[in-house]
């Protein structure tokens, strides 16, 4: 089993699936010790034709690569295409498109939420994917027999699973379902954002604006730092550590050594500074100016109440669907509907989702639809009167 590392090889094999309507796709990568990750293994597939690529090997230039990834006129097919489109975004500028996730498509199609790829091939095509290399360092040459075949079994079946779910998509006319899925999976914000939203990955255990605003200022100081240093977050300081200095506000080196989740002798370092700077950007804001405090809105009475009947039409129209609960609507859509109606600026309350759910969550709370329980089976109905008061 040969692994391209020469250009030559590359661009042939590029040329090659040039010649496809789709191409599968994957990669191997570790992450572990840097805020980037660092791209091992490229996988590629389609009818006839696969390829593994080096992207470490001397002298390889990934530029066709990516004019494959960037080619309007092929499909990209992924499986949990997030950290692999992530990687072609940091490493080459851009977004494989069109695209299409073969684990969206599935609980689209019925199969669960989140399914894994080696589920997924059982059940479509009956094989078993041999998971003993999953853990391997793909940094690591030469990578044996055994491993190659591993990555390369991540794309070959991926062909038969994308067929099977396109054929499934086009049967229940779901195409556009999947097409505003892709739409977000596809939109450079989602791989690019921005530092000064960094703090949107924290839990909020904090009271006070200002203790907000340094909490800002010190998880965007944080992020710029880990991705400048290409380190893990946690390398940088710990969750924990902007907890502290967001209650405590270290306006010196020596109030800063004083804080339990600072390690001993971290505010003598350079980074120290960065973080006294940014604590002392946000303690100099003006009253007025300070973030307020994301609050959750108020519940009025009965939104529990609600909300527990919505679940419960949340599975039976799912099963009805043949869909995953979770395609349909989160946990806090639910909660939102409950407590908004028609007002609730979430995914369950626009595009297909509603016209599938949302539609009928706003009549339940309307009182225009209502459950019952039926031959042992719950169903939905509209009261008597309903229709007339709907009219009116």
């Amino acid at each position: 089993m040969d692994l391209i590392t020469k250009q030559k090889d590359l661009e042939a094999a590029i040329s090659d699936f040039k010649k496809s309507d789709f191409v599968t796709v994957d990669t191997e990568f570790i992450r572990e010790s840097t805020f980037w990750p660092e791209l091992c293994l490229i996988q590629m597939a389609a009818p006839g034709r696969t390829a593994l690529i080096d992207p470490l090997a001397a002298g390889i230039d990934l530029k066709p690569f990516f004019a494959l990834m960037a080619d309007e006129s092929i499909l990209k097919v992924f499986h949990a295409a997030r950290q692999d489109v992530e990687i072609i975004h940091h490493l080459g500028n851009l977004i494989p498109h069109p695209l299409f996730d073969t684990q969206v498509a599935a609980s689209v199609c019925g199969f669960g939420d989140s399914v894994s790829y080696d589920q997924l091939v059982s059940k479509i095509t009956g094989a078993r994917i041999d998971k003993s290399s999953r853990f391997t360092d793909w940094r690591r040459r030469p990578l044996s027999d055994k491993q190659l075949s591993y990555a390369l079994a991540d794309v070959t079946h991926l062909i038969d699973v994308y067929q099977h779910l396109k054929n499934e998509l086009d049967r229940e006319d779901r195409a556009h379902w999947l097409n505003e899925e892709m739409a977000v999976l596809t939109a450079r914000e989602t791989y690019d954002p921005h530092p000064d939203d960094a703090w949107k990955r924290l839990k909020l255990r904090i009271k006070k604006p200002i203790d907000f605003a340094v909490l800002q200022r010190v998880a965007a100081w944080r992020e710029r730092e880990a991705r400048e240093r290409n380190v893990p977050r946690g390398r940088v300081i710990k969750d924990d550590a902007i907890y502290e200095v967001a209650q405590q506000h270290p306006r010196d080196s020596e109030a800063l050594a004083r804080l339990r989740t600072i390690p001993k002798g971290w505010e003598r370092s350079g980074a120290a500074a960065g973080l006294l700077d940014a604590v002392a950007k946000a303690m100099a804001l003006p009253k007025e100016d300070l973030p307020r405090l994301p609050r959750p809105p108020h519940a009025p009475e009965g939104a529990a109440a609600a909300a527990e009947l919505l679940k419960v039409l949340l599975k039976l129209v799912a099963d009805r669907q043949g869909v995953a609960p979770k395609m349909l609507a989160s946990s806090d859509d639910i909660d939102r509907i409950a407590a908004e109606g028609e007002n609730a600026e979430i995914p369950a309350m626009s595009g297909w989702r509603r016209e599938v759910f949302g539609k009928e969550a706003l009549k339940l709370v309307q009182g225009q639809l209502a459950l019952r329980f039926n031959n042992r089976k719950i169903e939905v109905f509209e009261p008597v009167g309903a229709q007339s008061e709907a009219a009116e």
